[in-house]
């Protein structure tokens, strides 16, 4: 009898580790939202959390990205994005908020629903392992700083320089704004003549208020944009008006055509960030969460300056490598 017993009790340890293992197994379901679904930073976040996805096993990446439309209609298709994640049952969410203070309350009911939310890129109100498990992305401040040494430097300390803003309710890009602006500041001989052109939307919009500042542009000694679409929007005006190449020119990020353009000398200096790698950390650091590891509040993603001296470099072309565009 004794012997029957526990010949069922081993047998019944055996089937429950069995069971653990099929249910550590069951396959995470995360959520990414990105603020766009075209510009080629936010494809190359996709190309890492599938490869985070892939290297980590039984992990499954739902892309969820609002529609590229006016900023205001963005923000509320980004809201109505997290909270139907919420209520499809998602492992846990990376987001990516177009605003601040617009997203808070979506990512306190996740937390209510005890569905962790990671955000990424740009901050939200909030504290960094209390509100949401962690915080990945690059210091803004710094990089922005690194981009007025840049283009001080190739000035010679002197010149005249114009700075496209974004509009209000991104926090990342401002914080490179103002970044930059600290930096330039140090410098006596260096006058930023423009500084509040705010823009935003598509590449065409953009263009066009770049247009309206024509003459600042054709007096200008340098040039400073803080993201993707302001960079190629600027770069179209610059060669509209004949001055590609003539004005020292630091834009942000590394798509093709940027890469391109500072191959041409078009572009002097990319500050760019490495959004595969970020993508990776979102989905490992979710996935680490959800298996009972302990997370850092914060990962810092390091920014790069790319200019035609180290275009060639191992490190550099893995952060400018074309991501993958299927699904």
């Amino acid at each position: 009898m004794k012997k029957t017993i526990i010949a069922f009790l081993s047998a019944m340890i055996f089937l429950s580790g069995i069971w653990t293992l099929v249910l550590s197994q069951e396959k995470i379901r995360i959520a990414v939202v990105p603020k766009s679904s075209v510009a080629i930073f936010w494809k190359s976040v996709h190309s890492g959390a599938k490869l985070g996805a892939v290297a980590l096993g039984s992990v499954e990446v739902v892309w969820k990205a609002p529609d590229d439309v006016a900023q205001q209609i963005s923000i509320a298709q980004q809201i109505s994005i997290v909270e139907q994640c919420i209520s499809d049952g998602v492992s846990g969410i990376a987001l990516a908020p177009l605003d601040k203070e617009a997203l808070a309350g979506s990512v306190a009911k996740a937390a209510k629903k005890k569905i962790p939310v990671l955000i990424y890129d740009s901050a939200l109100k909030g504290t960094p392992g209390k509100d949401f498990i962690s915080y990945v992305g690059i210091d803004n401040k710094k990089a922005g700083n690194i981009a007025g040494e840049q283009l001080a430097k190739l000035l010679g300390g002197r010149g005249k320089v114009v700075m496209l803003r974004v509009i209000a309710g991104q926090s990342n890009i401002r914080k490179r704004e103002e970044g930059f602006l600290e930096a330039t500041s140090k410098y006596e001989g260096i006058h930023v003549i423009e500084k509040n052109r705010y823009v935003s939307g598509t590449t065409e919009e953009t263009l066009n208020e770049c247009m309206k500042i024509a003459e600042k542009l054709k007096e200008a000694d340098g040039i400073f944009c803080s993201y993707e679409q302001s960079t190629m929007s600027m770069l179209l005006a610059l060669r509209n008006l004949k001055l590609a190449g003539k004005v020292k020119f630091i834009g942000f990020d590394a798509p093709a055509p940027a890469v391109e353009a500072l191959k041409k000398g078009e572009i002097s200096a990319l500050v760019t960030q490495d959004p595969a790698r970020m993508g990776y950390f979102c989905v490992k650091t979710i996935v680490d969460y959800l298996r009972g590891k302990k997370v850092p509040s914060k990962i810092d993603i390091d920014v790069r300056v790319i200019t035609r001296d180290n275009l060639n470099d191992a490190d550099i072309q893995k952060v400018i490598a074309l991501p993958s565009t299927s699904d």
